[in-house]
């Protein structure tokens, strides 16, 4: 039995207790084997990325094993720290965010390359090497039996072997309008919606928590599939 649940940008609060309506859910059901998968970005945006990431790195709830999946957002924030000079997208899509919660900031509007150099140095001065060690060990897909768990999505009708990372993990609307059969049910976050989906060839599961003070997961078990919201 797997849980997934979707983009949790930092929201520590929904995380903890959607695994523990997860944790209720699944004491209903005899699978001796259960496990929860996050489908990326963990980070961004709300109001608790280091705490989200520190309650990851400690035990999952009692009798689950748990899974991180790398999104676009944990990639962006890597890209900075290695070239702060020449890649500052984290900054304007929830990196301020993400560098608040280890006491790195404010920020000045628009910064150069040197201070963004200096946003760098005191990023790795304050975040946790066993932080940045966890991001950088991140997978970027999860296979388990017809099911595929990804942040975003895949290209439609490419073989899964030549999906590349770009589209795995930042993929939109070619990947949500296809009807097309991807041999597997893709599971994903990503893109926002009002409420999780389920169409014959993927499900999704991102709320815009941050934004929405929802979160979702996505409860597989066989052929079975249900949804659970945390407010």
């Amino acid at each position: 039995m797997v849980y997934a649940i979707g983009d949790v940008h930092g929201c520590l609060d929904l995380l903890v207790a959607l695994e523990d309506r997860i944790v209720s859910d699944s004491q209903r059901y005899a699978s001796s084997r259960k496990a929860i998968v996050l489908l990326g970005d963990v980070i961004d945006r709300g109001p608790d990325s280091s705490g989200v990431i520190e309650h990851l790195l400690g035990e999952p709830p009692e009798g689950f094993v748990r899974f991180v999946l790398a999104g676009n957002h944990e990639t962006a924030m890597l890209d900075f720290l290695d070239s702060p000079t020449t890649d500052d997208l984290w900054l304007h899509i929830g990196g301020e965010e993400t560098l608040r919660s280890y006491g790195v900031g404010p920020l000045v509007r628009s910064p150069g390359r040197r201070e963004r150099q200096r946003i760098a140095d005191a990023a790795v001065a304050s975040i946790p090497e066993e932080h940045i060690a966890f991001l950088r060990s991140l997978p970027v897909t999860l296979r388990w039996r017809d099911y595929l768990f990804v942040h975003a999505g895949i290209r439609p009708n490419m073989p899964l072997e030549e999906q590349i990372e770009a589209d795995l993990q930042g993929i939109r609307d070619e990947f949500t309008a296809s009807e097309a059969d991807h041999r597997v049910v893709v599971v994903h976050g990503h893109t926002p919606t009002r409420q999780p989906v389920h169409r014959p060839n993927r499900i999704a599961v991102d709320l815009g928590a941050f934004a929405t003070g929802r979160l979702a997961a996505v409860r597989l078990d066989g052929t079975d599939v249900a949804f659970l919201v945390a407010n």
